[in-house]
């Protein structure tokens, strides 16, 4: 595992490819304030630590990563692991939850009750909670000690802990239809989830409620709460759900790019397109050399398809 500073690492221009470094191991990257980066081989997880103990924003994909996530943790806290927040119910940031809440325990008290004193505490909107579980009789997609313990359904919830104001903010139809961005105040640190990634476009999963409109809304909510410091460089630091620790400027230039998709597609489907034609319109042309890919779960063409299912292209 390996720690360095940010401001050295930006300065030597080391900040971004570090995601791209992640093999088996779990690099941490310390952000500002209280907050750190644990870069993982499927996503990336946030952590926050002080005196009332560890604080996490997802938790990976689960299985060997677990335990290197918890190591890195222990790096930086030998304080108990009381809080996990899910950003979305996907795999590669819900995997660990089990065996990393199993670890930790949350404050006894409060609603939680002495039974679940435990385990570490999960968050996540209640949408979450439905697409991790199952109605009764049907077979879960992901064991019960892996779920939220404490859901929400309004647009935001609050959170105090580690002496710090913590919003959790709901950002409908997004990017599924149960995502969160996580906003640390103190620090002045927010973490997005998939709405947000700088390796690719982002994953607009239809089947999950995912809308493009959503995915552009939720990059506007994030740039109303990220303010930039001097000449556009740090200020509000930004982690994605999957890639290099981002400012302000990033998120603007990434927002700006889905909007002219997003209008581009839309232009398109007012016409009555086909989704054939909307392709070989090639939308996404400009943009491509740096966020497009051929190959993989997630293509250019899937992206293209999504947004279009997502805008009622038929």
């Amino acid at each position: 595992m390996t720690r360095l500073p940010l401001a050295f690492l930006l300065s030597i221009g080391l900040a971004a490819p570090l995601a791209a470094q992640a093999d088996s191991d779990v690099h941490i990257l310390p952000v500002q304030g209280n907050v750190y980066m644990l870069v993982t081989p499927t996503a990336n997880v946030a952590v926050q630590v002080g005196e009332d103990g560890v604080l996490l924003v997802d938790t990976s994909s689960g299985g060997a990563t677990s335990d290197k996530i918890m190591a890195a943790v222990k790096t930086l806290s030998q304080r108990p692991l009381r809080i996990i927040i899910n950003t979305s119910a996907d795999p590669d940031h819900v995997g660990g939850n089990e065996a990393i809440a199993r670890q930790g325990s949350a404050i006894a008290g409060g609603n939680m009750g002495n039974a679940a004193s435990a385990r570490a505490m999960v968050i996540g909107h209640e949408n979450v909670l439905n697409r991790m579980s199952a109605p009764t009789g049907k077979e879960a997609p992901t064991p019960e000690d892996a779920w939220p313990t404490d859901t929400f359904f309004t647009a935001r919830k609050e959170v105090s802990f580690n002496n710090e104001p913590i919003e959790i903010l709901y950002q409908p139809k997004a990017h599924t239809d149960g995502d969160s961005i996580v906003f640390f105040r103190r620090s002045d640190v927010v973490v997005t989830g998939d709405v947000f990634d700088t390796t690719s476009y982002p994953l607009i999963d239809t089947a999950k409620g995912g809308t493009i409109d959503g995915v552009v809304n939720a990059l506007n909510h994030l740039l109303d709460i990220t303010i930039p410091k001097d000449k556009q460089e740090g200020g509000t630091y930004v982690i994605p759900g999957h890639g290099r620790l981002c400012d302000e400027a990033d998120l603007l230039e990434y927002r700006d790019m889905m909007t002219i998709i997003r209008d581009r597609i839309r232009d398109l489907v007012t016409k009555g397109r086909t989704l054939d034609q909307v392709k070989a319109a090639r939308p996404t042309l400009d943009y491509d050399p740096r966020f497009g890919s051929t190959t993989g779960t997630w293509t250019t063409d899937k992206f293209v398809e999504a947004a279009y299912r997502s805008m009622g292209g038929k």
